[in-house]
């Protein structure tokens, strides 16, 4: 079982540098030139496409690569870094992240299903992101971590949603036959949220003190 965590583990940190760091070199000039900004023109004359893309994608970025370490027991045990590193991943969420977002979610041009997809999964991260904060300033820190598990399932939902599309392109026809990008926005974001539940009710049962006998 160990072994296979450790894999996932790898597996997960490769996609995270990929898409992040990917991300932050394509963008970083501020072109307006690639693939998917010329499908979106018609967003980007608007004017209120572009400033929201930018702090979302490079929020997000940012966001990822700290949430996933915030995971590592030697980030967690150095309480300050731990903090610091949190306070950056919520307000970075809440103020630039996550706004960006939903201004994103407006010019979803791929059907009502999609944009449903992407309206509730951003609104899970907020509420998650949120309730995660309130929840260690109270002092909760068990139900602080299962939230933001919860949070990080949310967040890491881009980096599966741009391993399908790699897989359905690489494998496959793309994404562009009918109903393709309407599973994948929610399987880019359901199956990993069940999977932080999963992972909550283990530790919660881990946690759990044995009866004992009279």
């Amino acid at each position: 079982m160990r072994i296979v965590i450790r894999v996932l583990w790898y597996f997960a940190f490769f996609w995270v540098m990929v898409l992040s760091a990917g991300t932050i070199i394509q963008y970083l000039d501020f072109k307006h030139d690639t693939f998917f900004l010329h499908i979106k023109q018609h967003a980007v004359d608007t004017g209120w496409y572009l400033p929201a893309f930018y702090c979302h994608i490079f929020a997000s970025s940012v966001i990822l690569i700290i949430g996933f370490f915030q995971f590592s027991k030697k980030v967690y045990n150095n309480r300050p870094l731990h903090k610091t590193l949190g306070k950056i991943y919520v307000f970075g969420i809440l103020f630039i992240a996550a706004p960006g977002a939903y201004v994103m979610t407006l010019f979803v041009n791929r059907g009502p299903g999609v944009f449903a997809s992407f309206l509730i999964q951003n609104t899970l991260w907020v509420v998650c992101t949120l309730a995660a904060w309130l929840l260690v300033m109270k002092g909760r820190i068990g139900d602080h971590k299962k939230m933001m598990r919860r949070s990080y399932a949310l967040a890491f939902g881009a980096v599966t949603l741009r391993f399908y599309i790699w897989l359905f392109t690489t494998f496959g026809h793309g994404v562009g036959f009918e109903h393709n990008y309407l599973i994948i926005a929610f399987a880019s974001w359901v199956p990993n949220l069940v999977l932080a539940e999963v992972i909550n009710r283990n530790e919660e049962k881990t946690q759990r003190p044995l009866p004992t006998g009279e």
